[in-house]
């Protein structure tokens, strides 16, 4: 009986015999996609932070009287999936003026 001989449950060895292919199938969640935030809130802070180049902390800062919810690490993630999370400032050159300007003016709107 194989599964006695791999040492493996015989449900397991009845799942596998049902199957029509050999190889591994897919484990984890089938759709990728935030749990904490919406598809709304995704995107404006997608959006937030390709046009304002904030570090992560001040665009924390700024969106969290916008999205309650929103924390450090779910932003980071939210970013992290959208490949934002890091590097903004070296596309603009290292024009360091940029990002202050940008960061002033938006922190003085509020």
């Amino acid at each position: 009986m194989p599964s006695q001989e791999f040492g493996i449950n015989p449900k397991t060895v009845g799942i596998w015999r049902k199957r029509q292919a050999v190889e591994d199938q897919k484990t984890g969640p089938q759709e990728t996609g935030s749990t904490a935030l919406s598809g709304i809130d995704e995107a404006m802070v997608v959006t937030f932070r390709r046009h304002t180049f904030l570090p992560l902390d001040e665009c924390t800062y700024v969106l969290q009287p916008t999205i309650s919810h929103l924390t450090h690490l779910v932003l980071y993630r939210c970013l992290q999936r959208h490949g934002i999370s890091r590097g903004l400032s070296r596309r603009l050159g290292g024009i360091k003026g940029a990002i202050h300007s940008h960061s002033s003016s938006v922190m003085s709107d509020g």
